[in-house]
Parts: structure tokens; sequence; C-alpha cells
């Protein structure tokens, strides 16, 4: 699902990237046509106007019909001073509003386009000077590629926000239903150990063994409460995270290599926040056995809890190997892992059970390679 999404994600940009620049090389090559046009279209404006200055009916007839019939190209004429004598088809209404519209325009005319020299008398000699703009339609063909641009990469926008969202919706579904599904699994076996653990208690010679069976029984009935609570709204409880989170460092301190020093601080020694136990529980977990396993069976894991007015903040500090900047938001991907072992799945969970169920941030605070990472909880209080 995940390399099928990619893929068209890169489908797309691609039709999008020839899509734009078809359009442009079409727009470019049909904007120097039409403005060639309305170059050629100047010049017989130009002619015509000469023309007036004759005293020939019949053509001054056929000069007045040239120059009334451009509508849309701007012009403005000058004296050889660069006097404004005469304008046409410029906005009226910024005219009205803006006394150096017309002086402005001719200066964007000037850049745009060579003048049009128009000889009136011969002697003296005495030139008049017809500057011309691109006219409306020109300047909408030349902005279309851009619009078009802007609409494309809206679409693509759209589509790959509707993949990402139905991608995203897919795998909820696969890790609920997982989820759910091992609980299950998990439960029937578990009621009939739970069965025969009662008849092995009754026996006076394995009380001991009992006792440890019973404790292993109450940890899979803590697994398949977690597992059976992920794809449901968990309940949410005012709990003592000091405490919390000391439960969780004395577990795993019992199952850690000799080599291997935990330690705990906290700012307050109570501190009281909205969490769901069994699933807050397994995040600190899941967090724990990840620095155990990056460093090797020696070394030292810190958790330290800072209370704040709004929100409290859990570091977990190991002295692994750490983790490369390239892969801070991979490792939180479901599936990834550097391990040999595993599913991938300890730290997309821990980050989906915080950020989702507790409206909270589990993060990389901070690696370095060969000297170790902090992971970061913060949650508000």
């Amino acid at each position: 699902m995940v390399r099928q999404y990619i893929g068209w994600k890169f489908i797309l940009i691609a039709v999008a990237i020839v899509i734009v620049v078809i359009t442009i090389w079409f727009v470019n090559n049909l904007s120097e046509k039409i403005q060639a046009e309305e170059t050629k279209k100047v010049a017989t404006w130009v002619s015509a106007y000469k023309e007036l200055l004759q005293t020939n009916d019949d053509v001054n007839n056929l000069a007045v019909d040239i120059i009334t019939t451009n509508t849309t190209i701007p012009m403005i004429l000058t004296d050889e001073s660069g006097n404004v004598v005469d304008h046409r088809n410029l906005d009226t209404n910024k005219i009205a509003r803006n006394k150096l519209y017309v002086e402005e325009q001719l200066v964007r005319f000037k850049k745009q386009h060579p003048p049009f020299v128009m000889n009136i008398t011969q002697k003296p000699r005495i030139n008049n000077y017809i500057y011309y703009g691109d006219s409306l339609i020109l300047k909408q063909i030349r902005y279309y590629p851009y619009v078009q641009l802007i609409v494309v990469a809206l679409f693509i926008c759209i589509v790959l926000f509707a993949l990402s969202t139905t991608n995203r919706a897919t795998q909820n579904q696969v890790w609920v239903g997982m989820a759910k599904e091992t609980a299950h699994q998990l439960g029937t076996p578990l009621s009939s150990i739970e069965a025969w653990l009662e008849i092995l208690k009754e026996q006076p010679s394995s009380e001991s063994i009992a006792l440890e069976l019973q404790k292993d029984v109450d940890r899979l009935k803590l697994i398949t409460d977690r597992f059976s609570k992920i794809g449901s709204v968990p309940v949410l409880e005012e709990k003592e995270v000091v405490q919390q989170v000391e439960n969780m460092i004395a577990y795993i301190r019992k199952r850690a290599p000799q080599k291997v020093v935990l330690g705990f601080t906290s700012s307050e020694p109570h501190i009281n926040a909205m969490i769901s136990g069994p699933l807050f529980d397994w995040v600190i977990e899941n967090l724990l056995k990840n620095a155990l396993d990056a460093m090797e069976g020696k070394g030292a894991i810190q958790v330290k809890i800072e209370n704040h007015p709004a929100h409290i903040t859990i570091d977990i500090t190991d002295t692994g190997k750490g983790i490369p900047k390239p892969l801070h938001e991979k490792v939180f991907q479901p599936g990834f892992s550097t391990k040999k072992r595993g599913w991938g799945l300890g730290l997309s969970l821990a980050k989906r059970i915080i950020e989702e169920y507790h409206q909270g941030r589990l993060y990389i605070k901070s690696s370095e390679i060969g000297k170790g990472t902090t992971f970061r909880i913060w949650l508000r209080k």
C-alpha cells in the first residue's frame, strides 16, 4: 500500500510537470504570434494616422475606419519632447483616479516595445512617437500557464491528501484488527492457563511455582488488555505519573542486564496527568526496551520528568549507538526496524498512543552517533 501510494505520488508529479512544460511552450509560441500581429496592427494604425494628414476624402474615410477599429491595443502618442499628445485604449477609471497613470504607462510601454516614428512635417521636420503596450488578451494568455500551474498544484495536493487519508485509514484498520485479533487469540489459552493454575495452587508443594506462574499470567492479562484497547476510545483518568513511571522502571530493571544502570529523577515527587494507565505503561515499557536494545548489554538509561504549568515532559536518555538524523522520523513508521528480530511496531504504536489517544507528542529530542539518544514524551496536564 505504501509503495503504491509513493508510486502514484511520483506519477502525478511527473504528469503535472509535463502538462505545465507543454502549456508554457505552447502559450509562449502563441503569445509571440499574437504580439507580432499586434505590432502589424500598430504599424497599420500609424500609417492610417499619417494618411489623415492628407486631403483625399476616400483615403481619410479608410484611415478613420482603421483607427477606430483598434479597441484593444493601448497606445500613447508623444511629441519630440516626450510630452503626451494623445492616448487610446487606456483604463479611463484609472486615469480619473491617478493623474500620473498615463505617464506611468508610457514608461512601461517604452520598456516593452520600440516606438513607431511618425513624421508630421518635412520642413521643418517634426516627428511624433507612438508607444504601445500589450493588449488585455495577450496579457491573459501570458498569465494562463501560471493560473494553470496553481490549479494543477491544488489538484495534486487534493489527490495526495485523499490518498494519504485513505492510506492512513487502511493502516489504522489493519493495526486495530491485528491488535484485537491478538487479544482474542491470547484470551482463550489464558483462561485455560488460569484454570490449571488454580489446580496447581491447591498442591502444597507447588505454591512457589504457582506464585511465579501467577506473575506471568498477570503479565499476559496486562498485554491482552493493552491490545484490546487499541482502536477503542481510551478512558483517560487522573493518574500519578511519577509512580506510573517508577513502576515500569522497576519492572525493566529486574529484566535488564547487570551492566545497564537505570536512573530516575523528577522535578516534583507527585505529578498528576490525564492518562490511560495500561496504554501509558506500554509506551514507557517500549521506550525503555528500545533503549536497552540500543546499548547492547551495557550503559546507562536516565529517565527525567519535569513539571510545567500546562504540561509535563518525560525524557528517556540512553548511552547507545544513536540514531542518524535522516532516520528520526522513519523510526516511528510501521514496519521500520534496525533489529534482526521484531516487527518494527513498538515505536509506531507508542507514538500513536501518545499523540492520538493522549493528544500529546512523542519525538526524538536529540541523538548523537556513538553517544546516545533522548526520546521525549510531551503531555498536557
